[in-house]
């Protein structure tokens, strides 16, 4: 057995004689251990360096004493260049020898702490590589004259992107400028409908009312879902992400759109759960009211829509399931364009189809995950992720109602403020039918000058943001400090600017955004009643 081992040693010696790399194995005392005879012929080394037993150092000194590794003291090269082998597990150097050759060495510590190296000739391929170099020098001077070509046609693109960018710019500042003068008539518009709509109950013009209000809210839909557009796709929608409590949506969720799933003959049920948050609330609850919105309208009478969270690990999922008319799995990137709506679903309710492609850009701005599962003639189920947010307080929601609108009278006193009269008169009409006793005003000027609180102490105040003097935020101010610091108010505005909301919540001033629906407008007014001790009567 000693003798077949032997023999075995010694094929294997000689065959590492026969590989053109050079091969040396150190113990862990960096001691030659063994070498192949292409390890010495690479390094013309003399037979001494070679023996078992030899330090690498006495080696490395010896190519270091003549020139292998550059100028400088020989025995801090030979340091140095065995530092650079046993640094890491494995390395890989190149470096040119006193003769010119270009050498490529591979070295790997060995579990015992000994090391291996290996190297090659590598003379041929670096030269090959120099005059690829030379001709890369010649194809990048070709190169900088084909790019001076593009530069010049770049720059003429770049100036007619300008002029687009220029041109988009002023088409968004021209929505919303005139968003405020269109959305304006037809706030008053719904205020006066709603109120012949209340009036006009078991009468013949009823029907009449009735239509009258559906075609201004497919209007008011249709402008605010291209005024989202817009606004998103110009930038101007920028999120401010802070913690919140879902269960402050899911409620708002449920007083807004419990009364049109009702008239709709679909169950809404709304899952409360306490869970913070941390994104945009304004731009989650828009995403969720398209997705709630499109749920009942697609939903057939007798159906369910169901809004409701789930933890998943370190975010929220927050679904919306409906039984509605669903649709197939070829049709999922189909329902989020633009424009584009299915013909079954187009036979169930009027509009252009853009909530879904609000939602697709709001989700994109704010960095969510949605998720869709739908079937046809069964249902859908749209989902979105939000992170979690940790150990903080969520702010509070000013806008979220607490519970459902009630029919009831809601005797109450009620300060309207608005620069648009036609605003005022419907507002009152709407509001006195209601039961509330209501004083209306231009201005603080005109409040001022015709005395209007003397004697009479208002419950709330609705306030409009655009004054002709100040804002609406600065009028509330003005009126707490001259009729009470307490003086419950909402901001009744067509600016959906994340700004405008934020200087509301930081006074807590509740908004309700124009045109106003009156459900809406109800169910802010009942809760800013609680606040001011008042209860509507039921």
């Amino acid at each position: 057995m000693p003798h077949k081992l032997a023999g075995a040693e010694h094929s294997v010696r000689q065959a590492l004689d026969f590989i053109p790399q050079g091969i040396a194995v150190f113990d862990h005392g960096l001691r030659l251990f063994s070498c192949n005879r292409r390890y010495g012929e690479l390094l013309s080394l003399p037979d001494a360096l070679l023996r078992a037993g030899t330090p690498l150092f006495d080696i490395a000194l010896y190519l270091a004493d003549r020139g292998d590794f550059g100028s400088g003291d020989p025995a801090r090269l030979a340091i140095e260049r065995i530092n650079t082998l046993t640094a890491a597990p494995t390395t890989v150097t190149q470096r040119i020898d006193s003769l010119g050759q270009a050498l490529e060495f591979h070295s790997s510590r060995l579990p015992d702490g000994g090391l291996v190296i290996s190297f090659a000739d590598v003379t041929a391929r670096v030269r090959a590589e120099e005059e690829l170099a030379q001709v890369n020098q010649s194809l990048e001077r070709r190169v900088e004259e084909r790019t001076a070509a593009l530069t010049r046609v770049n720059a003429e693109l770049e100036t007619a992107r300008a002029k687009a960018d220029a041109a988009n710019h002023d088409k968004t500042r021209f929505l919303a400028a005139a968003s405020h003068d269109l959305l304006q008539p037809l706030n008053a518009a719904r205020l006066y409908t709603s109120t012949l709509v209340e009036r006009a109950k078991d009468t013949s013009l009823a029907e009449l009312a009735t239509s009258i209000e559906a075609s201004l809210t497919a209007v008011e839909d249709i402008m605010s879902a291209l005024l989202d557009i817009s606004r998103i796709d110009s930038g101007a929608v920028r999120p401010a992400p802070a913690p919140f409590n879902t269960i402050d949506l899911l409620k708002k969720i449920e007083v807004e759109f419990t009364p049109m799933a009702r008239e709709r003959g679909v169950r809404l049920g709304i899952m409360p759960a306490s869970a913070t948050v941390m994104t945009d609330r304004m731009l989650v609850s828009r995403i969720v009211q398209n997705l709630v919105s499109n749920a009942v309208k697609y939903t057939r009478p007798g159906g369910r829509v169901l809004v409701g969270t789930r933890r998943r690990g370190n975010r929220l999922r927050l679904d919306v399931i409906d039984t509605g008319i669903g649709f197939n799995k070829d049709q999922h990137k189909l329902v989020f364009a633009e424009f584009s709506r299915l013909d079954h679903g187009a036979r169930m309710a009027q509009g252009l189809g853009l909530g879904l492609s609000i939602v697709q850009r709001l989700v994109a701005t704010l960095g969510l995950s949605l998720e869709l599962d739908s079937v046809e003639n069964r249902g859908s189920r749209f989902s979105i992720y939000l992170p979690l947010a940790r150990s903080i307080t969520p702010a509070a929601a000013n806008e979220a109602p607490t519970s459902e609108a009630s029919f009831g009278t809601l005797d109450l006193k009620v300060l309207c403020v608005d620069n648009e009269r036609a605003i005022l008169e419907a507002m009152d009409g709407l509001l006195v039918h209601w039961g509330c006793d209501v004083r209306t005003a231009l201005s603080l000027k005109q409040i001022d000058r015709e005395r209007l609180l003397e004697g009479w102490y208002p419950d709330l105040v609705l306030m409009d943001y655009h004054l002709e003097q100040t804002s609406g935020l600065d009028a509330i101010e003005w009126l707490r400090q001259n009729v009470g610091g307490h003086l419950p108010a909402a901001l009744v505005t067509a600016d959906r600017s994340p700004a405008v909301r934020a200087l509301a919540e930081e006074r807590g001033v509740a908004v309700v955004t124009k045109p106003v629906k009156p459900a809406t407008l109800r169910a802010v007014i009942s809760g800013l009643a609680s606040q001011s001790g008042r209860q509507p009567r039921r």
